[in-house]
């Protein structure tokens, strides 16, 4: 074998995958949505980006797991987040709202534009700052990460049109959604701090209480999928914004770096 080959671990590389997968369905789905109306296609379409999004989380989680992390997989993630969290949510809302702002000239466009090129920007500073120094983004992102930003936009769109759902269209709250993909494109271009939760883990030992709360979180998630990722994903968005304001010892908990911690130390004791 060639050494300059990379190396290709097959577990991480198909969650990959599966993260491009959705976001090429949600674009055909988004293409099949444009009746004039709110169609199951867009519902389709959300939740492959959403789906993507679980994707996402999950290559990254099995890499680690296994050992496998590898600039192979690093650049590729970033190839799935332009098509799935750039391209797909910028067709969406450009479709939904996006292509009924004509004044000024353009203006819809723009923003739709302006979103995908700060996302394509974002995943590139990311994967040059993980080249120079791979502890640099171990606790936290510098800007918003993109998989979050489609996150809000996405879940945020599938809460009005469930909303609306009667009406098949969503009503005048659809131009908040213009406002919301600039403020993202300005996030991601940030320097304000994410945290990764990448310390969260299989083997991490936590109270019975704390490993019960996410297993309550997730079924709950499943049985409101039309609002309960909106809170998920605007709460997140709004805590790396308040992050800097709250103390240590909360953001510990919250991050589970105590626990990271003392695992460490249990471990080299």
């Amino acid at each position: 074998m060639n050494e300059r080959e990379p190396r290709i671990y097959v577990l991480p590389t198909m969650m990959t995958a599966g993260n491009i997968l959705s976001g090429f369905v949600a674009i055909l789905q988004i293409f099949k949505g444009r009746a004039g109306e709110i169609t199951e296609h867009y519902y389709w379409a959300i939740l492959a980006i959403l789906g993507a999004c679980l994707f996402d989380v999950l290559d990254g989680r099995v890499a680690r797991l296994g050992g496998q992390e590898s600039p192979f997989g690093r650049e590729l993630d970033s190839i799935a987040d332009i098509v799935s969290f750039g391209v797909a949510p910028a067709l969406l809302v450009h479709d939904i709202v996006l292509k009924d702002i004509e004044q000024p000239a353009g203006l819809g466009w723009l923003i739709a534009c302006a979103y995908l090129v700060c996302g394509a920007l974002r995943l590139a500073r990311f994967n040059c700052l993980a080249a120079a120094d791979s502890q640099t983004n171990s606790k936290h992102f510098r800007g918003c990460p993109i998989p979050a930003a489609a996150g809000v936009i996405a879940s945020l769109t599938l809460l009005m049109i469930w909303l609306q759902e009667d009406q098949k269209q969503i009503g005048p709250w659809k131009y908040g959604l213009a406002a919301l993909m600039v403020l993202l494109s300005y996030l991601m271009m940030s320097d304000v701090e994410y945290p990764s939760f990448k310390s969260i883990n299989w083997r991490m030992q936590r109270s019975l209480t704390r490993a019960v709360i996410p297993i309550i979180v997730v079924a709950f998630s499943i049985r409101n999928w039309q609002w309960m990722p909106s809170v998920l994903f605007v709460t997140y968005l709004i805590y790396g914004l308040v992050r800097p304001w709250v103390s240590r010892q909360m953001r510990q908990t919250i991050e589970s770096e105590g626990d990271e911690t003392a695992e460490i130390d249990r471990s080299e004791s």
